[in-house]
């Protein structure tokens, strides 16, 4: 396709911008959802052919939603609204922008913004609504628009490096290029420096600002839509790539790593049907697409997934000991060397990192005490057994019999320290009644 004739420079408008059985069960399981995502898909997505009046269609505005990071999935959506928005002859293409930067390769960028440059039909570009941002490669790539608005509220800037080829393109912010690598701005700056049009004095701002695309009429009332434009098109994600796009953004892809390794650990200490084996597969499939998407270190993957190995160690002896602490130690530095390049909210961190606190010293052993709890038919052998406190027991503590730590009480009259020979009078679940080795009332390894 040949480059279109580009627009007056004075119009054209630039801004900145992210066993076999369980097996089987886990296999079917994703089959079914894979299932219901492609039908729900086919139900939500639009119609590959805009059901448009063909009469209108040169005075039509199609108005194409990118929030989130920029990653494929939305690139491959951006670029299919584009090749049929140019296939249905429509007066221009609106990107709705909020976008925090973009998580594709410098290639990939390159080639979107060159779609841009070349397409047949003017491409404007809006940060909006209120709130919404353009940074990193997002905000390079509204240098390549002909017209942009940034509603008010909303930021542009912190474009990083440039990522787009000088010889090619334009410094997407002129003069002021260099100061907002690091920086972003206000609407009103935007306006000032002349990268965005206004001011913008109504309350229907996307309305003002398709007003501002070079040719179009402003249609009749008879066939103004609530927002002015003659039957606007607005085009999102259909539900399969959006569970997709969603899947890839930091928080949830970290959410669903590492909370699909636990419930593979917690099925590991079930004896239950494997709903928690075959929901922590599929949500640990999830998680791996979206960091693969992502920026992700494999040191990070590597200390999340050592993390869970360490819980392990310590879970299956009912008490949190050296290895719950590799392993929280673990799960703290994988969560901040997790990702380079993008962040996680503040609030993601905080709960992944609670979370893992209460799964490893709480939740955990107390289900293990919970499921082995009940058969104590076996256990009378410990019943009179020696051994060794291993910290005070006062009136809890642990204590080692045969090798093997327990978590144990004994009498408040008579604590124990740690290093003093004990004697197991008693057996309550999985915790162990005990007193000190002499001075017992009886002598429990007599069972006659």
């Amino acid at each position: 396709m040949q480059p279109r004739n580009r627009l007056p420079t004075l119009q054209r408008r630039v801004a900145p911008g992210l066993g076999a059985s369980r097996t089987r069960r886990v296999a079917a399981a994703l089959l079914a959802l894979g299932a219901v995502a492609l039908v729900a898909s086919l139900v939500a997505a639009p119609p590959a052919v805009a059901q448009a009046d063909e009469a209108d269609a040169s005075n039509q505005v199609r108005i194409v939603e990118v929030s989130g990071l920029l990653d494929p999935v939305l690139t491959d959506f951006i670029t299919r609204e584009l090749d049929q928005a140019e296939a249905d002859g429509v007066l221009a293409v609106v990107l709705q922008i909020d976008s925090r930067g973009s998580v594709i390769d410098d290639a990939a960028l390159v080639q979107l913004a060159t779609r841009f440059d070349e397409s047949s039909l003017p491409i404007a570009m809006w940060v909006g609504p209120s709130g919404s941002v353009a940074y990193g490669g997002t905000a390079e790539l509204l240098g390549v628009a002909d017209v942009v608005g940034v509603a008010g509220g909303s930021r542009i800037g912190e474009t990083g490096d440039r990522r787009l080829p000088d010889a090619r393109f334009d410094a997407p912010f002129g003069d002021a290029t260099e100061r907002l690598i690091d920086a972003s701005i206000t609407a009103q700056d935007a306006i000032d420096l002349g990268i965005s049009v206004g001011p913008i004095e109504t309350s229907s701002v996307l309305r003002q600002f398709v007003t501002e695309i070079p040719g179009y009429a402003a249609p009749d009332e008879a066939s103004t839509s609530a927002d002015g434009l003659s039957q606007p098109q607005f085009r999102q994600l259909p539900l399969t790539l959006q569970l997709f796009h969603t899947v890839a953004s930091p928080e949830v892809a970290y959410l669903f790593f590492v909370g699909g390794l636990a419930l593979l650990v917690f099925e590991l200490f079930t004896a239950g049907v494997g709903i928690a084996g075959t929901i922590g597969a599929a949500l640990t499939i999830m998680g791996c697409y979206g960091l693969a998407v992502l920026p992700a270190r494999p040191l990070g993957i590597a200390l999340l997934v050592l993390s869970m190995l360490a819980f392990a160690v310590d879970i299956q002896t009912n008490i949190p000991r050296l290895y719950t602490a590799i392993g929280m130690i673990a799960f703290v530095v994988g969560t901040f060397t997790l990702y380079d390049g993008v962040s996680m909210s503040v609030v993601t961190i905080i709960f992944g990192l609670v979370g893992a606190a209460l799964y490893a010293y709480s939740g955990m052993p107390s289900m293990v005490r919970t499921r082995f709890s009940s058969p104590t038919i076996g256990r009378s052998w410990i019943i009179g057994e020696l051994g060794e406190a291993t910290t005070d027991v006062d009136p809890e503590g642990t204590v080692r019999i045969k090798g093997a730590p327990w978590r144990a009480v004994t009498n408040r009259a008579t604590p124990l320290k740690a290093g003093d020979r004990v004697r197991v009078v008693g057996l309550d679940r999985l915790l162990l009644e005990v007193e000190p080795e002499a001075g017992g009332a009886k002598d429990y390894r007599d069972r006659s």
